[in-house]
């Protein structure tokens, strides 16, 4: 019974919400709207569930002393205070601590506001030191990908290099003198417009498909995954 009920539920409103998307009446919109708000509450849960995991596994690193354990205490504390700022009112007003900090240091944050300072000064920096160490790693995996092996990997290679030349100034001087169709901003362009347009729109085709393809699985009751394992 404890899962006959939840593959009736899905089956049931997987079937309402599919009709719903074909009928414009008012009453169908209501609907629709009232259960992205149910949504909203359910998704609430799931930062508890987030917190709680989260909790869980760096408690668990500092406990085994696992490497890196210290870095556990950096994250714990990190939601703490982050979540604290927000519930004492940091999120949407300037609390004593931030109008202090704007005062004496002449922060321009907008509003003051204390998530405002963590966003600003640390999750931004963070943030940007991140991708520009990303850039390296793409960097070093596209050079031991990109190795002509076959036909089709020549044409990676010499596409990618196109492309990574084109983007930069250099690309520009090395074909200034060629004619206006020969430029690499030309070529890259086509390559960006044509080429690689149709085998984006191909991939999001084949999501779309599979995306069908488990909501159907799933209110027809074959895919039961979500239930928490066996059959």
């Amino acid at each position: 019974m404890r899962r006959k009920i939840p593959l009736a539920i899905a089956f049931v409103f997987g079937i309402i919400m599919i009709i719903q998307f074909f009928i414009p009446h008012r009453i169908s919109v209501e609907f629709y709207r009232n259960m992205l708000n149910a949504l909203v509450i359910v998704g609430i849960f799931y930062y508890i569930l987030a917190v709680s995991s989260l909790i869980r596994v760096h408690r668990g690193k500092i406990k085994r002393k696992k490497p890196g354990w210290g870095y556990s205490y950096v994250t714990l504390i990190s939601l703490v205070v982050t979540a604290v700022i927000g519930v004492l009112g940091g999120a949407y007003q300037a609390t004593r601590i931030t109008s202090w900090f704007v005062q004496h240091f002449h922060w321009q944050i907008e509003q003051g506001t204390g998530l405002m300072v963590i966003y600003t000064y640390i999750q931004i920096p963070m943030g940007a030191t991140m991708f520009s160490l990303l850039a390296f790693f793409i960097a070093s995996a596209a050079f031991r990908a990109f190795k002509a092996r076959s036909l089709t990997a020549v044409l990676l290679l010499v596409t990618a290099f196109v492309v990574m030349l084109g983007r930069v100034p250099i690309g520009a001087l090395l074909t200034r003198r060629l004619p206006e169709i020969f430029h690499l901003t030309n070529i890259v362009e086509w390559i960006l417009k044509y080429p690689n347009m149709a085998a984006q729109r191909g991939i999001l085709m084949g999501i779309g498909l599979g995306m069908i393809a488990t909501s159907l699985k799933i209110i027809l009751g074959i895919e039961r995954g979500y239930l928490g394992g066996g059959d």
